[in-house]
């Protein structure tokens, strides 16, 4: 039996999220599969926005979103409207026994409803308090909103994703809503050692456009070092060749023979060892800067077979090569079966789900799912007592 603790890290902390949608949600569940106790504030009226988005599941007169769900696992739900005095002042006897506080509203909410950071940290000194937002607390975009599409189009993210010459397109994944509560989350565990040695909570200002800027390190080190804006090269890499997609007979693959032995076993497999002599190929180097030219010939080279059989060959001789999954074929893929990434989950409905699960494990174990996504406001009673 493996130890709770060593699960569960963060068992004893309780966190106030005052938040919707993703980038603060998500922020906040990270910490809740770690142990926290989190309490969701909600609007008495809708809740979350998330409740709303599809899909939804379950018995016909009440049905509720697996959305919502995906966010909000291990979670326990008040519903106090924070512009009432007296809603506002019980959120404020829970901020005032609270470790952490998260929330992504726009800079200035928070101060207008009289729960901003120095009035809380007065409060509760040792208050962590986490503001995620699109631009951060301060700057001239500060005041301006921001959704995941819209900061990834202000990071640069879109300008570098997509087919060369393409339409701007988006990461189909929301990945500036999701870094940010990365970043927030892991902010969050690193200040907790800091209140334990001082008593003194900090305020955390996690941009989305910042936090998506940071994961950027490849691209902007380019630009820093050359001077150029790097361009949309679709799945091709602007260092490793051949390191993209390519069209086998019926399908598409992905291969990354990024070093100079992976590329002399794909010329083997491909009966071409020819290209080695070839000297626009000599090096990882020439071959990223010719690139094009050596897709249309591996791309011949496929060919000649299927995807499934240029996988099994090329992957036996140690290239990382792998077909494009979509959602389907990952989650029944037999690594996410053998790691326990997907896990059973019963909606408030009785509905029965699935939801990926944290992916870490501590000596080899995951910490389980501990409570299912929680109806707007069912734990006022719980939580709140008599006064709610």
């Amino acid at each position: 039996m493996k130890s709770p603790s060593a699960l569960q890290p963060l068992h004893g902390i309780r966190v106030i999220e005052i938040c919707n949608v993703a980038a603060g949600p998500y922020c906040a569940m990270l910490l809740a599969d770690l142990g926290a106790d989190v309490i969701k504030l909600e609007n008495p009226g809708s809740g979350d926005t998330l409740r709303a988005w599809p899909p939804h599941t379950g018995p016909a007169d009440d049905r509720l979103s697996e959305n919502f769900a995906s966010l909000n696992r291990n979670k326990r739900s008040v519903a106090l409207d924070l512009k009432d005095p007296q809603h506002n002042a019980q959120a404020r006897r829970l901020i005032a026994e609270a470790d952490v506080l998260i929330e992504n509203n726009r800079p200035g909410v928070m101060k207008r409803l009289g729960l901003d950071f120095d009035t809380l940290h007065a409060l509760n000194p040792r208050l962590l308090y986490c503001s995620i937002s699109a631009y951060g607390q301060r700057g001239p975009r500060a005041q301006e909103g921001g959704f995941d599409v819209t900061i990834q189009a202000m990071s640069g993210i879109m300008s570098v994703t997509g087919e060369a010459g393409g339409a701007p397109v988006k990461c189909g994944v929301p990945v500036a809503d999701f870094t940010a509560g990365l970043y927030g989350a892991m902010s969050i565990c690193a200040q907790l050692r800091q209140v334990q040695a001082t008593g003194q909570g900090v305020h955390i200002d996690v941009p989305m456009m910042g936090t998506s800027l940071a994961i950027a390190a490849l691209q902007t080190s380019e630009y820093f070092g050359t001077g150029r804006d790097p361009v949309k090269l679709g799945s091709a890499h602007p260092r490793n060749a051949p390191y993209q997609a390519f069209r086998a007979q019926d399908d598409y693959l992905v291969m990354a023979a990024g070093t100079q032995a992976l590329w002399e076993t794909v010329c083997r497999i491909l009966k071409s060892e020819h290209w080695l002599q070839d000297p626009r190929f000599a090096s990882t180097a020439l071959r990223a800067q010719n690139q094009t030219a050596l897709k249309e010939l591996v791309e011949a080279a496929l060919q000649h077979d299927t995807a499934a059989h240029w996988i099994a060959a090329l992957s036996g001789a140690g290239v990382p090569c792998c077909p494009i999954n979509n959602y389907s074929a990952v989650l029944a893929d037999a690594q996410t079966e053998a790691m326990a990434w997907v896990q059973p989950l019963q909606m408030a409905n009785g509905h029965a789900t699935r939801t990926v699960t944290t992916p870490l494990k501590f000596n080899g174990a995951a910490a389980p799912i501990a409570r299912r996504p929680p109806r707007l406001g069912e734990h006022n009673t719980d939580i709140l007592g008599s006064n709610a």
